[in-house]
């Protein structure tokens, strides 16, 4: 271990190749993001490691991971990347240039759809990608700097958060075409007493927002099974396992299935955009932002 010079900077190209191992999961895939060769990253990682004389990752045969020290660093190095990346969109915007990446990350693909197709007329030139999750991953990915903005509904208060308000969608039940309220269009909540339930996995909006209306209602109903997936909820009602939530704007058509509204009870989600507060004036996620509001005006 070489001694320490308090007044010597960290090497950014050792900590570029730390953060691009940490978030690809191997040397090889850091390698290949970067650009360079494997044995040149594994060169930096080391010599960051030797440096300062402490372990980032445990190294196995098939696979490295993270110590406790490396976690810790990931999420430094998160925000100053994201940093990086938002001086420069700043410096690109400042001369014209409206190109970069924003990351979107959504609870589903219909919340997301309206607002990409929006932003690329807006700004061609600029990547957008896309993450699936529930609320709370959606959230977590935005905590954690992988994400720029969410669309996630009924956000918990958290000062970390700029939000807006976006859209509202009301949950509805399904039933397989031949259950006896197949031919139903509405049921009233007190109906589903004893019912076996298919509901999405903890965490979902979408979940918490029909368990809080049942809570409220003083109705028990039997949870048969949790799925992640709102298509594999879609095949478990299908199937006849049970009934099925979901939100409106996602009951797309399928002969199997019927969906039913809770004729008595106004169950919701309220859809919000998101980003961390520090970051809402990032040129790109302020666009985006801007976006939102005139589309929101606009219908």
């Amino acid at each position: 271990m070489s001694k320490l010079d308090p007044r010597e900077a960290i090497n950014f190209r050792q900590l570029r190749c730390f953060h691009a191992v940490a978030v690809e999961g191997s040397f090889t895939a850091a390698a290949r993001l970067l650009g360079l060769g494997q044995p040149s990253v594994t060169t930096h990682v080391r010599a960051l490691e030797d440096y300062y004389g402490v372990e980032l990752f445990n190294r196995g045969s098939h696979h490295v991971e993270l110590t406790d020290l490396g976690r810790a660093l990931l999420a430094v190095t998160q925000r100053i990347f994201s940093l990086e990346s938002e001086a420069t969109e700043l410096l690109r915007a400042a001369s014209g240039l409206k190109i970069g990446h924003l990351r979107i990350g959504s609870i589903g693909p219909s919340q997301v759809t309206e607002m990409i197709l929006a932003f690329g007329r807006a700004h061609p030139e600029v990547e957008l990608s896309v993450a699936l999750g529930n609320s709370q991953e959606v959230a977590g990915r935005i905590r954690e700097f992988r994400d720029d903005v969410g669309i996630v509904p009924q956000i918990e208060k958290d000062k970390r958060f700029h939000s807006v308000p976006y859209s509202r969608n009301r949950v509805v039940l399904l039933v397989p075409r031949d259950h006896p309220w197949g031919k139903r269009g509405a049921v009233e909540i007190g109906e589903l007493a004893g019912q076996r339930m298919v509901l999405r996995e903890v965490g979902s909006a979408t979940r918490r927002a029909f368990e809080d209306a049942l809570a409220r209602a003083r109705v028990d109903i039997r949870r048969v099974i949790a799925i992640s997936s709102r298509e594999a909820v879609r095949e478990a009602v299908a199937a006849g396992l049970g009934i099925g939530i979901a939100l409106e704007d996602e009951s797309l058509p399928d002969k199997r299935l019927t969906p039913l509204q809770v004729a008595d009870v106004d169950i919701h989600l309220d859809t919000r955009v998101i980003c961390l507060r520090e970051r809402r004036d990032a040129p790109l996620i302020r666009a985006f932002f801007d976006l939102v509001e005139e589309v929101r005006g606009g219908r």
